[in-house]
């Protein structure tokens, strides 16, 4: 997961910066970045929300890094 630590370091924020804006153990982030441990479809939503990104970009479907239009919260 490589993509995960290039936006995160592009943002320069911290695995815990991460894991108080996504609520993600710390602990439980650095072994997903580092590809030991896989994403479940909510950690990959929260990170994508965090990370201004798709989730297409962090599953690799796309090159393109910038974030689809998201729906406003009503």
């Amino acid at each position: 997961m490589s993509r995960l630590k290039e936006l995160r370091k592009g943002l320069k924020l911290t695995q815990i910066a991460i894991q108080m804006r996504t609520g993600i153990d710390q602990s439980d982030y650095s072994r997903i970045e580092s590809g030991k441990r896989n994403l479940s479809f909510e950690q990959c939503k929260q990170l994508a929300i965090a990370l201004n990104t798709s989730m297409d970009y962090l599953a690799g479907l796309t090159d393109v890094k910038e974030p689809y239009p998201r729906k406003k919260e009503e």
